[in-house]
């Protein structure tokens, strides 16, 4: 049983900018997941969005990260008891994905 997560980033990056800094950026954004910082990490780009999965300690989390004109969308699915940790791990990532698409 996995537990989905959606996480909505808004910017005025435009699609260009945003997707360049998520690509740049993807990896730290990944640490925000259990096991993300370590074991074997997947990511393949089609058009504007990037499909991951990332594997550490027998657990695999798989999404999707959609990079629209003003918004990024995160579509992650936690399998298993990394489920129970749902609310918090959005947060993370809401802040994580925050700081990435700030416009300096």
């Amino acid at each position: 049983m996995t537990t989905p997560i959606t996480v909505d980033i808004p910017h005025q990056l435009g699609r260009a900018e945003a997707r360049r800094r998520i690509e740049d950026g993807f990896a730290k954004m990944l640490q925000q997941l259990p096991g993300g910082g370590a074991g074997h990490v997947t990511e393949s780009w089609d058009g504007d969005r990037l499909a991951f999965s990332a594997s550490a300690l027998g657990q695999t989390v798989r999404g999707v990260i959609d990079v629209l004109d003003n918004t990024v969308k995160m579509e992650i699915e936690l399998p298993g008891f990394l489920g129970a940790i749902a609310n918090g791990l959005k947060g993370r990532l809401q802040k994580a994905g925050q700081l990435l698409l700030t416009r300096k």
